[in-house]
């Protein structure tokens, strides 16, 4: 194995995707396929991990939609209240 790769097996690659490291343990399978291409558990794996991966970051990017619609109400809210603020400075002056 190349140097720094000395921990890169299988077991090492399950470890990390149940673990949650998806792309690190898709990062292994990659490695060890380069080096034994024909490795049909290798391919399952990775593809099994790919799919996870996929899948998360469909996730991710429902969960963000509701995300960025509160940050942009709430940023509507704050130019509102500043400018409510303004309003109410002028306002004690005239007065």
């Amino acid at each position: 194995m190349d140097e720094g790769n000395d921990f890169y097996t299988v077991t090492m690659a399950k470890v990390y995707a149940d673990q949650g490291h998806l792309e690190k343990a898709a990062e292994i399978y990659r490695y060890l396929l380069k080096h034994e291409p024909d490795r049909l558990d290798l391919i399952k794996s990775l593809s099994e991990i790919d799919k996870k991966i996929s899948e998360r970051k469909k996730k991710d990017l429902k969960e963000l939609v509701p995300l960025f619609s509160e940050w942009i109400d709430l940023m509507l809210d704050f130019n509102r209240l500043q400018k409510l603020k303004k309003l109410q400075r002028k306002i004690k002056i005239i007065t």
